[in-house]
């Protein structure tokens, strides 16, 4: 139920899946995933569920990451990726996807990194006619320090030698993820098993990325745009969160003009994507999007 096309971004091309909804064209909702993932890790699964309702999905990975093209391989930079962003959207409103897209009906879903994305996609774009931030990445400050304090030097090191002397072809890498105490991005004692989870089985994925990102990680404050989006936006925050802080996001919320917020306080940051967590999740999302952006009945 689902098809690859590529799209231009800057030079590279991003891959992409289509899932057609019940109306064509009819309205679209665009997804991306978080730090260092790839479509494969659980985005097909929101994609499908939305197509279920008659959405059409375009599911798309960044430059430099999964199927789509750029180097150095893994790379994660903010402001590329909100280019990327741009570039989907300006492609779902071209006439190459007349047929399947109604651009005036046009949807966002991002989810942990993905989620602070779409805060600052949205600011841009008022013409959106509805926002999903899952367990969304809002201020990398706050995030920074989620590794404790005894990996920051190494993470810093490795950071300003990737920074000095890595290149697109042999960066200084950094792991996504590890055991709490590890010089990981990522390093909660769920992170580990959550993440993993994500990944399925055959799939072969670099869980490494290049280390300059952690330098700049600390000055990115996408929820600081959540007071400048006009469209509807519904923030999924989950209140064990290990990876993307939920106090900060919750303050961040509460400043959107349309903002609707969910909070899971039983929920850590990897259970959104699966299970009971995310039949639940779901739910609450399909009903924001019902009053937001419905699907029209077919014709008789």
């Amino acid at each position: 139920m689902r098809y690859d096309i590529t799209i231009p971004s800057h030079g590279e091309t991003l891959a992409a899946w289509v899932y057609p909804g019940s109306t064509k064209p009819g309205p679209c909702i665009i997804l991306a995933h978080g730090l260092g993932a790839v479509r494969e890790m659980r985005l097909d699964a929101f994609a499908e569920r939305f197509q279920q309702e008659g959405y059409t999905c375009l599911v798309f990975d960044y430059r430099c990451s999964g199927s789509s093209s750029g180097k150095p391989r893994g790379l994660v930079d903010f402001a590329r990726q909100q280019e990327d962003w741009d570039a989907v959207l300006d492609h779902v409103k071209s006439p190459s996807m007349a047929d399947v897209i109604d651009p005036t009906k046009l949807a966002i879903f991002g989810t942990s990194f993905g989620g602070g994305h779409v805060i600052q996609v949205a600011a841009r774009h008022p013409e959106l006619k509805a926002v999903i931030s899952q367990c969304p990445f809002t201020s990398g400050l706050s995030s920074s320090f989620t590794t404790g304090v005894w990996p920051l030097p190494k993470l810093l090191w490795l950071s300003l030698r990737d920074a000095l002397f890595g290149t697109d072809d042999a960066p200084v890498r950094v792991p996504l993820v590890g055991k709490p105490g590890d010089a990981a991005l990522m390093n909660a004692p769920d992170v580990e098993p959550g993440y993993k989870a994500l990944i399925p089985p055959g799939l072969t994925f670099l869980e490494e990325i290049p280390a300059r990102f952690i330098l700049k990680l600390p000055l990115l404050r996408p929820g600081s745009y959540a007071s400048s989006v006009s469209s509807p936006i519904l923030f999924a925050i989950c209140g064990r969160d290990s990876v993307a802080p939920p106090g900060p996001s919750l303050s961040y919320a509460k400043s959107a003009k349309k903002g609707v917020v969910k909070h899971y306080d039983d929920m850590g940051h990897f259970d959104i994507y699966t299970g009971k967590d995310f039949d639940r999740a779901t739910k609450d999302y399909v009903a924001f999007l019902a009053e937001n952006l419905p699907v029209p009945k077919a014709k008789l």
